[in-house]
């Protein structure tokens, strides 16, 4: 059975920071864009960061521009979300996907429907 699930959410103080991990099983993620996703309460769901199939090229909503950072190891089958200076804005249930390749490159990346795998999602909360 293929699936992603993703681990290292919790409790923070503002300014603190998490680093979110997304594993694959029943399947290996090389070559997938690979996308996190946040839903605060109340919100409808939208994209945070995605990485391109090689690692080489990510991007990044402008709220989280200079405090996250995605990457992966293909060797280890895991995608991280290393978030830095978290604020209270940032609480949400983060989900990690995954989608073709081009998607990164389409024009899609923040196109949920572009993604065919997606985790259950982790609790992030910064609170003091």
């Amino acid at each position: 059975q293929s699936q992603l699930v993703e681990s290292g959410g919790g409790l923070v103080q503002p300014g603190g920071s998490l680093r979110l991990s997304c594993a694959a099983s029943g399947f290996t993620l090389d070559y997938y864009t690979i996308g996190w996703f946040r839903q605060a309460p109340g919100k409808e769901r939208e994209g945070v960061s995605c990485v391109s199939g090689s690692g080489g090229s990510v991007k990044y909503v402008d709220s989280v521009k200079g405090r996250f950072t995605i990457s992966r190891d293909n060797a280890k089958n895991t995608v991280y979300l290393q978030m830095n200076s978290l604020k209270p804005e940032d609480t949400a249930v983060y989900y990690c996907a995954a989608g073709p390749a081009a998607t990164y490159y389409s024009g899609r990346s923040w196109t949920q429907n572009s993604y065919n795998y997606w985790g259950q999602g982790t609790q992030v909360t910064v609170s003091s």
